[in-house]
């Protein structure tokens, strides 16, 4: 009989110490847009009250950033999420989004901004289903075109999801 010596995964505010080991995350995915370290650590440090980590065994294993609009408090646009390789398909990611909407510095949000690229399917799946399981409109519309982007990148345009409006708590 095999023994699951994994520890539960904690779900926790990142701080400006967490940025370089959250760099290191977002760079294993592959996948996700890399900013510079300084980045991950002003989000652990000025914008944690909308951000998440998840922790197992003293390992970051997903990392979820976000902030309120500054043209419209209500409206929570979030930036990355990105869930280790050996993690994903755990509900990790789904985890992360609830539990940032159900913190009180998400009080007031009535709706969910984001973009994704057409090719992030798992964040396409994560936001639709999320909307949808929780019976919660969702739209896709016009975001940032790949020709907004430099050219030296071959950057895919990515399309704006709108969720909501919300009415309870998640």
């Amino acid at each position: 009989m095999a023994v699951n010596t994994k520890t539960q995964v904690i779900y926790r505010k990142p701080e400006a110490k967490d940025g370089a080991r959250v760099w290191e995350l977002i760079r294993d995915t592959g996948t996700l847009d890399l900013n510079s370290a300084y980045c991950y650590i002003l989000l652990g440090d000025y914008f944690n009250d909308t951000c998440m980590i998840a922790e197992q065994d003293d390992k970051i294993v997903g990392f979820i950033s976000a902030f309120r609009s500054p043209r419209n408090p209500e409206t929570l646009f979030v930036w990355q999420v990105a869930v280790a390789s050996s993690h994903r398909r755990q509900g990790i990611a789904k985890a992360m989004l609830t539990g940032l909407m159900n913190d009180k510095a998400c009080h007031g949000v009535r709706f969910i901004e984001t973009t994704v690229s057409p090719s992030n399917m798992a964040s396409r799946r994560l936001f639709l289903g999320f909307a949808e399981e929780k019976s919660i409109p969702s739209t896709v519309t016009v975001g940032y075109g790949a020709e907004m982007f430099p050219g030296s990148t071959s950057h895919e345009e990515e399309p704006l999801f709108v969720i909501g409006p919300f009415f309870n708590d998640i």
